[in-house]
């Protein structure tokens, strides 16, 4: 091994997953040292009332983890989705659990204290087994993040392995600014639904080439729809957090260049839809900042 390929591999064992992590430590690994606070935790016992009656065990904290804590000394709100929870569905207790500490925080942004509101997304999206009641709650959601987006930026990371999909996705698509890693996925509609509803002709969920290089955090960043591109680490993605907070308000949020996304649609022709790389060079890297 050349002296390159070794410092390589040694950057890449000093590494810490972020991915690796549950939503409590990466919660806690996006705060400064020793501010990290949770709210609602779960021995308040806060569940979902509604999976017990479908032979669903709930977790004490439904899936969701909310701390208190500071950027760079800054009052800052973190929200972690928990993946190996009900694939980080989100039903009435843990969207409500987001959307009030949102409230909560757009309260003291409103009284001149701003608090950093950071998502960490890691969901499939809705829970089917109460549906309409999460519907509600992610509504709450992005009604809360357009709120915030008036007084402070609003930063989401997508990582791995679940992605984000559904729902939530359109909250990552409202964030101010979006952290991605190559292992993200970011869609609507999961691979696997898309197969199930439409059939394996139109997308073979089992192909994970192809569904990374529609959806993966690589082509979402090349496209123009996520604004930083990272490696699995957890103090790169931390850093990176502190940056995105650090830009300030974007001069005009990614969700309202209607006119420009419009251009971009009709780039597009439904009856020969392009392949991925055509998509990038049709929509350019970075084109929607």
């Amino acid at each position: 091994m050349n002296g390159a390929a070794a410092r390589d591999g040694r950057r890449f064992l000093a590494r810490s997953s972020f991915i690796e992590m549950a939503a409590r430590e990466r919660a806690r690994a996006m705060l400064d040292a020793d501010t990290f606070r949770e709210l609602l935790g779960p021995f308040d016992r806060i569940k979902s009332p509604w999976l017990p009656l479908q032979g669903i065990v709930a977790q004490a904290d439904d899936g969701v983890v909310l701390a208190r804590g500071t950027l760079d000394g800054r009052p800052a709100l973190v929200a972690a989705i928990e993946s190996a929870y009900q694939g980080g569905s989100i039903g009435e207790v843990s969207g409500a659990k987001i959307a009030g500490a949102l409230e909560l925080a757009l309260g003291d942004c409103k009284q001149g204290r701003p608090v950093l509101p950071l998502l960490l997304l890691e969901t499939g999206g809705v829970r089917l087994q109460e549906a309409n009641l999460g519907l509600a709650a992610i509504a709450e959601i992005h009604a809360a993040i357009i709120a915030l987006r008036r007084h402070v930026p609003v930063v989401g990371v997508v990582a791995g392995t679940v992605g984000c999909f559904g729902g939530m996705s359109m909250a990552a698509a409202l964030c101010s600014r979006l952290i991605v890693t190559r292992q993200a996925r970011l869609g609507m509609n999961g691979p696997e639904v898309i197969e199930q509803e439409a059939g394996i002709a139109e997308l073979d969920a089992s192909d994970r080439a192809l569904i990374w290089s529609l959806i993966g955090g690589e082509q979402r960043y090349a496209v123009g729809l996520a604004d930083a591109l990272l490696e699995d680490d957890a103090a790169t993605i931390a850093a990176a957090v502190r940056d995105a907070f650090a830009q300030g308000l974007p001069q005009l949020e990614r969700s309202a260049q209607v006119e420009h996304l419009v251009r971009r649609l009709a780039c597009i022709d439904p009856l020969r839809p392009p392949d991925a790389n055509t998509l990038r060079r049709l929509w350019g890297e970075g084109a929607v900042n």
